[in-house]
């Protein structure tokens, strides 16, 4: 394991033999503690040797490790604060282990918990080592709690077992990716996201491959040192949500593009959000100068709650995509193909087929099984999935009824491959038509000053106002200063989307960062739309558009 700085200068490296006796050592030294075998050690999942050392000294403990988020952000401090005192209240962690960045933070979100241990990694190193024969883990005991990204609710911990992510770790790395001899991974995730932790901690070490790290505020704040790292190494493996390939598309120039070498690039993984085809297209087209191979896109499917991986489209053989009827779709839930009597397309990524012994399903509202091209719910299972969500016994007794779960994505089957349309929490349902809010994103996006993810949409009905009923909300994080552009703009999208999807919407255009995210980075919708509803957000703010 190679970690990097900002400037791309190795600063740490940890061989897998050392990390084992390092691991073994700390072991010892948390059951000085005297914790018992179960008990939860939250761990500030900073992208560190630190975080490693605990986390794996936590395997071979029998304790439970719990990887939490770090501050993203200047001036987030309050928000973290109460943010980390629900987990904590949710875990209940004995002992918490930090880098000393953030033991204020952790003290003032703990202050209710005087028990718990609180230690810095020099205070975690200087325990003694309490001498003890250690157990073996089984295949059945807890080896983390992954906490949710919150995109729907409030973070809640996901019960994985030694199991379940030993299932999900063989099928990545045999089947999904198809790791080689000689391979190199390349990451910036957070190890307190699923995709960080599985797919860029784990995965390297149980197949004993290289990994470069970079820390993600890092890469937030020089993105092209991603691509960089992978040219300086010959990285062959390197994954990132849509937003991470966009925001090296827009930050890019001559000068650093001259400097890129992706032609050892070999699986570009793209997942954990919903994937729009021209951005990868946009990426290929621009990335081909310094040979990026657009084959080497690997659309993929996962959550959380099935460790990670759900399904991966087919090895060197790019973004495929499915053109449908968006009428049809949006009043019957069918994704019909495009003919060219077709008014409006709506084009899905093809994300693959299940891995080996893992299934997806779609399911109606009434649980009915639905054949292929037909929009339902997406239903998992297989070794992987969770065994529920911690201290949540309903959930716990409803998979070891069923052997399954829902989602909560909407989508459809076609030759045995996932399409993903969307969350159903955050379906637009207007008039008897089932409107994605992506797609109106999409659109205000294509705005010359207005990023991807700048624009979040949903649907409310205004209690004082029962004539208008359902209104659609589109919120927009604006930079232009001109009142005469903000206008504009308003004028232009609400023409735009009134033509595109004839519906009316309001528009409100806000200030940077002003839109609420989960901790991966996907848009809040429902966050957006709370917030909406309890006036959170000041009136003097907002210039507003509303097509009557």
């Amino acid at each position: 394991m190679n970690f990097y700085d900002r400037r791309n200068q190795l600063v740490a490296v940890l061989e897998y033999r050392e990390l084992r006796r390092r691991a073994i050592i700390g072991a010892r030294r948390l059951l000085s503690l005297n914790l018992n075998k179960g008990d939860r050690v939250a761990l500030i999942a900073e992208t560190s040797v630190g975080f490693v050392e605990a986390f794996f000294a936590c395997q071979y403990a029998g304790i439970v490790a719990v990887p939490l988020a770090i501050p993203m952000g200047v001036g987030q401090s309050a928000s973290y604060i109460e943010k980390l005192q629900g987990l904590l209240k949710s875990c209940e962690p004995a002992a918490i282990i930090s880098s000393d960045e953030w033991l204020s933070l952790i003290r003032s979100a703990n202050s209710d918990v005087p028990s718990t241990h609180i230690l810095s990694n020099a205070d975690f190193n200087a325990l003694p080592e309490r001498d003890v024969e250690l157990q073996p883990p089984s295949p059945d005991n807890i080896a983390y709690l992954q906490y949710t990204s919150g995109s729907t609710r409030f973070p809640r911990g996901v019960i994985i077992t030694q199991r379940s992510v030993m299932a999900n770790l063989q099928v990545i790395s045999h089947d999904g990716i198809k790791l080689r001899a000689g391979d190199r991974c390349v990451s910036w995730l957070p190890f307190y996201h699923d995709m960080g932790l599985v797919g860029f901690l784990l995965t390297p070490m149980v197949t004993q491959i290289s990994v470069d790290y970079l820390r993600t505020q890092d890469f937030a704040m020089r993105p092209m040192q991603w691509l960089k790292l992978i040219t300086k190494n010959r990285g062959t493996v390197s994954v990132a949500p849509p937003f991470g390939y966009d925001i090296c598309l827009r930050r890019s120039n001559d000068k650093e593009l001259a400097e890129l070498d992706l032609s050892s690039w070999r699986v570009a993984g793209v997942g954990a959000e919903q994937i729009q085809a021209d951005l990868l297209n946009q990426f290929s087209a621009h990335f081909s100068k310094v040979h990026f191979d657009s084959n080497a896109f690997m659309p993929c499917y996962g959550l959380a709650e099935n460790t990670l991986a759900v399904s991966f489209s087919d090895a060197a053989s790019g973004s495929q995509i499915n053109e449908v009827d968006r009428d049809i779709l949006e009043y019957e839930g069918k994704a019909v193909a495009a003919t060219k009597n077709t008014r409006a397309i709506a084009t899905f990524v093809n994300c693959g087929k299940a891995l080996p012994g893992h299934r997806i399903e779609i399911l109606s509202e009434t649980g009915i099984q639905l054949p292929e091209r037909q929009v339902g719910h997406i239903y998992i299972s297989g070794p992987s999935l969770m065994s529920g969500y911690f201290r949540d016994v309903a959930s716990q007794q409803q998979i070891q009824d069923t052997g399954r779960m829902d989602t909560g994505d909407l989508g459809y089957l076609l030759d045995g491959n996932l399409y993903v349309t969307g969350r159903k929490k955050d379906l637009i349902i207007i008039r008897g038509r089932n409107i994605w809010p992506q797609d109106i994103e999409y659109v205000a996006e294509s705005e010359p000053e207005i990023r991807p993810g700048d624009a979040i949409a949903f649907v409310t009905t205004q209690e004082h106002d029962k004539d208008k009923g359902a209104r659609i909300i589109l919120q927009i994080q604006c930079r232009v200063s001109s009142e005469e552009r903000r206008e504009q703009i308003i004028h232009t999208l609400t023409s735009r989307i009134q033509s595109e999807f004839s519906v009316a919407v309001d528009i409100e255009l806000l200030p940077p960062h002003s839109l609420p995210r989960t901790s991966s980075g996907k848009p809040a919708r429902a966050e957006a739309k709370k917030r909406y509803l309890t006036e959170l957000i000041s009136p003097q703010i907002r210039l507003t558009g509303y097509a009557q």
